[in-house]
């Protein structure tokens, strides 16, 4: 399977032209990807015997606002750092016992798939506190924000992170561009905005990807921006340094 440079010179995917948009800050195209994601929302709503448009947004465990929230995981993971982690000394035993039947975690995080990223243990936290959503590059696709949607709109998440780190390896080989086996090469045009505004520094580039992918899943998403309107939900972007454990928030 080769690289994108199969692709006409100039032409752009519709992925590629969407995040492009949101980039510019611009999206005459958002309807295009509004309905997309509406699509898969109601369809993992179906499939669970739910009603998105109906069913009153769920009590996160606890009365924690957005603001709350994001302090909470910078609390964490300051933590982390310092080495003073405090989820192990929660009990097991009634944590898994108040999540045996439901989950109410306070934020959502979409990180890369990378092993060197232990979302809950770099945020200090323990089960049932973060809906953790995975995939390289951390980019955003029907599916991914079908699954965030759920978490904001039924599981009563108060802040959606966005986070790259350090060394991601699906940006590396979109700056490269070279030819990669299988469908690796899927999450190129996802990532190529963010290469195409950072140019050849890796963490500009990668930092500049999760601020794309928020703006994607902030405005493009039907039931996330009527949240983030009405000051329910904040999505920030994030950027996680491997050397020192720390978790840059970005503007």
């Amino acid at each position: 399977m080769s690289s994108r440079s199969d692709k006409p010179q100039g032409s752009l995917s519709t992925h590629e032209q969407l995040a492009q948009e949101a980039t510019n800050g611009t999206s005459p195209r958002r309807r295009f990807l509004q309905a997309t994601m509406a699509s898969a929302a109601f369809g993992l709503a179906s499939n669970l015997g739910l009603n998105l448009a109906s069913s009153p947004r769920a009590v996160a465990q606890s009365t924690i606002t957005p603001d709350g929230a994001l302090e909470e995981l910078k609390a964490g993971n300051a933590r982390f750092v310092s080495r003073k982690l405090t989820a192990h000394e929660h009990d097991l035993d009634i944590l898994k016992e108040r999540t045996i039947d439901k989950q109410e975690p306070f934020a959502a995080v979409l990180s890369c798939a990378d092993s060197r990223v232990p979302v809950e243990l770099l945020f200090d936290q323990s089960i049932g506190h973060i809906f953790v959503t995975r995939v390289a590059g951390n980019v955003i696709t029907p599916e991914i924000i079908g699954t965030l949607e759920y978490g904001a709109a039924v599981l009563g998440t108060e802040v959606i992170v966005i986070m790259g780190h350090a060394s991601c390896g699906a940006v590396k080989a979109t700056m490269q561009g070279k030819e990669v086996p299988g469908q690796i090469s899927s999450l190129f045009p996802h990532i190529q905005p963010a290469v195409n505004k950072a140019g050849s520094n890796l963490e500009e580039c990668t930092k500049a990807n999760a601020k794309i992918q928020a703006t994607l899943l902030r405005e493009s998403s039907t039931v996330i921006s009527a949240l983030v309107k009405e000051g329910k939900v904040k999505v920030v972007a994030a950027y996680y340094d491997f050397s020192t454990g720390n978790v840059q928030f970005l503007s």
